[in-house]
């Protein structure tokens, strides 16, 4: 049975790294939907080294609403949570970039590798979802709050489900888990 994609299709959805994982690395720093240097180059199939590289030599083609340098204290905050490794132990010595969707597409036409073109279009639909997950995640609050609003004082049991129902459209809380073994003071 035809799966309507041409073989071009296919092989490149083979030849890249699944959207699952592109969907994941996809951070919110400073308001803005980014991903980090090192996660393009392996993406584009590039070392992140190679990637700056271009990037400052083609500085031109990328405003700062393109991409811009994290802060140190950004960094910090990244390393803590994505638990990469510290400068001096093999560890990123340099702080990272981030790129915008329109950095990242911007970054395929510097790299002009085929791979680095074929990714940039599975990156581009990853920025795309991740908007209208947004966008419908807004019209569904603004359901709800239009909801809320109209049973106002009436039943109880309609705004406890609607007060369920935002619970479940928050994301979760991060957990913090020791690693190793501990002992409970007492």
């Amino acid at each position: 049975m035809p799966t309507g994609k041409s073989s071009s299709e296919k092989s490149t959805a083979k030849s890249l790294v699944p959207t699952e994982r592109i969907d994941r690395v996809i951070l919110r720093i400073r308001g803005q939907n980014v991903m980090l240097d090192s996660e393009l180059a392996s993406l584009y199939g590039v070392t992140t080294k190679r990637l700056n590289e271009q990037v400052r030599r083609n500085r031109e083609r990328f405003p700062v609403d393109f991409m811009f340098q994290l802060t140190a204290a950004e960094a910090e905050v990244l390393r803590s949570q994505i638990a990469t490794s510290k400068p001096g132990r093999g560890g990123r010595r340099h702080i990272p970039y981030a790129f915008t969707e329109h950095g990242a597409v911007m970054l395929a036409s510097v790299l002009k590798s085929p791979r680095a073109v074929e990714a940039s279009i599975f990156v581009a639909r990853a920025f795309v979802r991740l908007r209208e997950w947004a966008a419908t995640n807004k019209e569904l609050a603004a359901k709800l709050a239009d909801l809320e609003r109209r049973v106002g004082g009436h039943d109880e049991s309609i705004r406890s489900l609607v007060a369920a129902i935002r619970q479940l459209m928050a994301p979760p809380p991060a957990k913090k888990t020791k690693i190793g073994f501990h002992q409970e003071k007492g």
